[in-house]
């Protein structure tokens, strides 16, 4: 009886033990099912024609191999190459590419159908723009510093889609925009300050002299160090039209540390920064 009792007690606990191990396996394949499900489709023909090599490393960072695809590149800071060697690849391309910049249809109805610009503001920022192969266009915008000189560009994405609207190339040094416009400012002459490249084109349009910052966190030592002696030599009055939500007045509070003269003008209801003002109220000439 006792030895009975002993093999059925085995017997359980082996059923008991299996139950639990297929409990167990049905779990972890749930959960791998749920990654597999929730993962990011593999694109294997962005694998086969990769534009950029791609490096493997182990865990303290020793160069394993390299994979190549169709192309041989390796992509580099903007900072780290040479102004001159800017200027000769540009002038192998086109010698007198910021000077006369090309503008599509999808960029001119963008921007003097729908924002309604002066073509002289377009012409001083010196837009151009492009179509990339997959047929995507876009409006190419580039920052300059108070001497003229290159230091960053940024893409605007000109047609509705999945893409970001906005695309900085690796290594743009992209802080303040429209700087040169500093150079014309007279003795107590405002200043306008906006949030982005689009408002700065409305504000430059309705006849003020404007830059843009996006982000109060982005500025250099210099830049403020810049917008002091602005202050301090020319009495410049800064003013700004903070857009219509929290990021916007979060802003215009971080410059304010930085400009204490800083004035805040509100926009109307119903617009959420300047380049809608702009064109709501541009017929009415109120600007």
């Amino acid at each position: 009886f006792v030895l009975s009792v002993l093999v059925n007690t085995v017997r359980v606990l082996i059923l008991v033990g299996v139950l639990a191990g297929i409990a167990v396996l049905g779990t972890l394949a749930g959960i791998a099912k749920g990654y597999v499900d929730t993962a990011p489709e593999l694109d294997l023909v962005a694998l086969d024609t990769p534009d950029q090599n791609t490096e493997f490393m182990d865990r303290n960072r020793n160069l394993l191999t390299v994979y190549r695809g169709t192309e041989n590149r390796i992509v580099v800071p903007l900072a780290s190459v040479p102004q001159r060697l800017r200027n000769a690849f540009i002038a192998v391309e086109d010698a007198r590419f910021f000077e006369h910049p090309f503008l599509s249809e999808p960029a001119r109805h963008f921007l003097f159908d729908e924002r309604k610009l002066d073509e002289r503001v377009i012409r001083w920022c010196r837009l151009t723009s492009w179509r990339d192969r997959k047929g995507v266009d876009w409006l190419q915008i580039p920052y300059y510093d108070r001497e003229g000189h290159l230091i960053g560009i940024q893409n605007r994405l000109l047609s509705k889609g999945d893409l970001p609207r906005f695309r900085f190339p690796y290594g743009a040094q992209c802080s303040i925009y429209n700087l040169p416009v500093l150079n014309r400012l007279q003795q107590g002459e405002a200043l306008y300050i906006t949030e982005g490249c689009s408002d700065c084109w409305a504000m430059l349009s309705a006849g003020h002299k404007a830059i843009a910052i996006p982000s109060a966190t982005l500025l250099k030592p210099a830049d403020k160090a810049l917008l002091s002696t602005l202050n301090s030599e020319l009495s410049t009055a800064f003013h700004m039209y903070p857009d219509r939500d929290e990021p916007g007045e979060r802003l215009f509070l971080q410059l304010q540390k930085v400009l204490p003269n800083l004035e805040h003008h509100q926009l109307p209801p119903g617009c959420k920064d300047f380049s809608e003002y702009y064109v709501l109220t541009k017929s009415e000439k109120v600007l």
